[in-house]
């Protein structure tokens, strides 16, 4: 299938929120004298979305104790006050819950809601109304099923533009469960599979392109000194379990995983946070090498601090270019102090303890990271819960980041083909980090750590860069926008492809049909090009990318008496394994496919 390159236009929406900005690093100023942050409650998750697309991050916090809770969901007004949400089904089900996750289930432009309970009881799932008011449908497959589920995550596992959903159980037929979207407003329960019928205890669940070949991972982790899965997707809609990889083998209690690129080199590393109940145990880090090999990282206090963590997420708090960790810790003995790392730069981090005035917690659970005042600077909200049965409720943190000098660039995504919030895909910026260039990734996603969602809108830090070199946009369709030098301090909204005014899609029929053969392939490549119409001697361009947007390889032809179709040789042996991108471009259109380079069997 070709990739396409269209060539539409970019939404730029510059945010008038500057402010003094003296701190190289920033601190956090607690939230007072609000519902959100003042109420007393035993809560679970933290997603930070935009339910009603008015341009502000909202939240929503799950509660769970044994007997049942209203859950809140709190609409950002704009100026750092949350409005609580009353009558709504979405706050009115009273249910033990644990884990939500929000996506667009439907494609019809607004966010969903799936939340999962506890004590055998069904779970739920609120289709959005289109202002931010949700409906309880309780005859939709994964939502009238009674279940011991810990959290859920929504992911198009299968590319066809639809999303589907995960959902982890630890108690009861313990079996995790998996629904495919069949586009009619419900879902389909898939049986089959490692993925489905393996019944250890289940927490936390992530979606993540680990292997960078362009389709959705699923990582689960396993509490009780139980071995982690990876279950690498085969392209095809099924997973293949993967033993043997640092990321499988230890058995700990895993509560928490997190994905994210902490040296940016173009791919995803992985924290595990570790708790056994009431008994604290050293979480992990692991690098990835880019050729499916974790390497764990073995020094430094964010693998020897020990704590009993269950959230954890990943965010450049402080705007320099990498990012940090936050690790939310509970059901512990003693003091429980939260964790905040800070990345030094190298892909190493040191605990920071004063950025946050006060890291005590009675006890955290999830936590998330989004942009609640539209300054461009990450502010963090903590669900807090009972330590014990007998522990007062406490109330959940909201800290605001009072930021500093640094520079940064927010962009959002909206499918077309791929679904509406774009779940999946990948947006990767350059810029002058320190003087030198420095490429770094995102991936969007919904679900962050465990019981938490970071915003949708993906944040980059530029450090003192006030213009962003190159900006790249991959969808799960496998279109790729791909854009030029923009100003920092600005949120940009890019389609997926742009929508006419009768509403239907539209994207350029490319003068030249591409096909590559071998693929994957090892030594070289055999690229197929077809004219649908003469090009009357203009000069193609084509150009191979790694998977930091960098070019290694070019070549230019002249297309006048060119036969039709041409047959190129595109030699391969001298890169390294990986995922390239393959371009053709000639004046006023482009096409491209991607090209996978495999090591030489021996």
């Amino acid at each position: 299938m070709n990739k396409l390159f269209p060539i539409v236009f970019i939404l730029i929406i510059s945010l008038s929120f500057a402010k003094a900005q003296t701190s190289p690093i920033p601190h956090f100023t607690v939230l007072s004298s609000q519902a959100i942050n003042n109420t007393p409650l035993d809560s679970r998750s933290v997603n930070i979305v935009d339910v009603n697309n008015d341009g502000w991050e909202d939240v929503f916090i799950s509660n769970g104790p044994s007997g049942g809770q209203n859950n809140a969901l709190y609409l950002n007004n704009g100026d750092l006050a949350f409005d609580l949400v009353s009558g709504d089904p979405i706050v009115s089900d009273n249910s033990p819950s644990d884990g939500a996750t929000f996506a667009d289930a439907d494609n019809d432009g607004d966010l969903d809601a799936f939340m999962v309970t506890w004590y055998g009881q069904i779970n739920y799932f609120y289709r959005n109304n289109g202002a931010g008011g949700f409906t309880h449908e309780p005859n939709i497959a994964m939502g009238n099923t009674g279940t011991h589920s810990e959290t859920a995550a929504w992911g198009d596992y299968d590319n066809d533009g639809l999303i589907d959903l995960y959902l982890t159980n630890s108690d009861g037929d313990r079996r995790n469960m998996l629904y495919h979207n069949l586009g009619n407003g419900d879902f389909e329960r898939i049986t089959q599979g490692q993925w489905v019928t393996e019944n250890d205890i289940s927490r936390s669940v992530n979606w993540t392109d680990y292997d960078g070949d362009g389709d959705i991972d699923l990582y689960v982790t396993n509490e009780s000194n139980q071995q982690n899965y990876l279950y690498r997707n085969d392209g095809n809609g099924d997973f293949v379990k993967v033993t043997g990889s640092a990321i499988t083998q230890s058995a700990t209690g895993s509560m928490s995983s997190s994905w994210g690129d902490i040296d940016n080199d173009g791919d995803f590393d992985l924290f595990v946070a570790n708790a056994k109940y009431f008994q604290a145990q050293n979480n992990e880090l692991f690098i990835n090498e880019g050729n499916g090999v974790f390497t764990p990282v073995t020094e430094g206090s964010i693998v020897t601090d020990g704590g009993c963590s269950y959230g954890s997420n990943f965010g450049d708090y402080d705007n320099d270019g990498d990012l940090d960790l936050f690790v939310s810790n509970g059901y512990c003995n003693g003091v429980i102090k939260n964790f905040l790392y800070r990345n030094t730069g190298s892909g190493a981090f040191v605990r920071e303890l004063i950025d946050i005035t006060d890291l005590n917690t009675p006890c955290s659970f999830g936590n998330a990271w989004g942009d609640l005042n539209n300054d461009g600077w990450l502010d963090l909200v903590v669900a807090t819960c009972k330590n014990n049965n007998n522990a007062p409720q406490p109330p959940n943190l909201v800290l605001i980041n009072d930021g500093g000098s640094n520079h940064w660039l927010k962009i959002r995504l909206e499918g077309t083909l791929s679904n509406k919030a774009a779940i999946g895909a990948k947006v990767r910026v350059k810029a002058q980090i320190n003087g030198q260039a420095v490429w770094q990734v995102r991936e969007i996603s919904a679900q962050s750590g465990y019981c938490g969602q970071n915003s949708l809108t993906a944040h980059f830090g530029l450090a003192q860069d006030a213009v962003a070199d190159s900006i790249i946009a991959e969808f799960p369709s496998g279109i790729v926008r791909n854009f030029g030098p923009h100003a920092a301090d600005t949120l940009i909204v890019i389609p997926e492809e742009t929508v006419n005014s009768s509403g239907e899609i539209t994207r350029p029929d490319p003068a030249v049909a591409m096909k590559v053969f071998p693929n994957p392939a090892s030594q070289q490549v055999q690229v197929t090009l077809q004219w649908k119409t003469a090009l009357g001697g203009l000069p193609l361009r084509l150009t191979l990318t790694d998977s930091l947007g960098r070019q290694v390889w070019q070549e230019q032809m002249d297309t006048a008496g060119a036969a039709n179709p041409l047959l190129l040789t595109i030699p391969l042996g001298q890169f390294s394994p990986g995922v390239y991108g393959l371009q053709v471009a000639w004046p006023g259109g482009q096409v491209a496919e991607k090209v996978s380079v495999v090591s030489v069997r021996e």
